[in-house]
């Protein structure tokens, strides 16, 4: 186009391509060991990352930052698999969905947990209905927050594996170690502890 004699430039648009073409370029700088190129990396994508953490770790924030740092330490040592078919940004949250998986089984596991709760009653009602509707549509409320971190750890463990993250029962049981019904009975303790707290509050 031109006007008054002076063609007109626009910038080129940030298309899906040039993305993929801007991660690939600073993922083989950072490979080459360029330590401004690794600190960009860091920077551009710690609030994502720490944001999806932080939320699925509530109430645990105090576990948030030790957690960020593994995964980017464990993205680090993988790039060099990092193949472009996706986002960087995409790529990152996957590791992180992975290592947010790992510390609740790896808590679920624990025997110290597993003693406490096997020793509780099981004469607790496995239904509530909707639970899942229920969280869900309160979870970002500071009254969900509260109940959770009043809770046992493994409680709140596997109320936001089960409804913030959507692992079945099955899946949960798989990997823990667990029976999928011990799972199921400790979904019930969770809710029914859950929701006399909610009703109490």
């Amino acid at each position: 186009m031109i006007s008054d004699g002076q063609p007109v430039f626009s910038a080129p648009a940030h298309t899906a391509d040039s993305k993929v073409t801007e991660d690939r370029d600073l993922v083989a700088a950072v490979l080459r060991k360029d330590r401004k190129a690794t600190a960009e990396f860091v920077a551009r994508y710690a609030d994502p990352v720490y944001a999806y953490v932080k939320q699925r770790l509530a109430p645990r924030s105090d576990l948030v930052d030790d957690l960020v740092q593994e995964i980017f330490l464990a993205a680090l040592q993988g790039l060099g698999a990092f193949a472009g078919q996706s986002s960087l940004r995409a790529w990152l949250l996957g590791i992180a969905r992975h290592k947010v998986k790992d510390y609740y089984r790896a808590r679920l596991r624990s025997p110290n947990n597993a003693a406490e709760l096997d020793a509780e009653s099981e004469s607790i009602p496995l239904a509530f209905p909707r639970f899942d509707e229920f969280i869900d549509q309160t979870r970002l409320k500071d009254k969900t927050k509260r109940i959770l971190a009043q809770l046992p750890e493994p409680y709140s463990l596997v109320l936001l594996w089960r409804y913030w993250e959507q692992r079945s029962a099955k899946e949960m049981a798989v990997q823990t170690g667990r029976t999928e019904k011990a799972v199921e009975r400790l979904l019930a303790r969770a809710r029914a502890q859950f929701k006399r707290l909610w009703e109490a509050d």
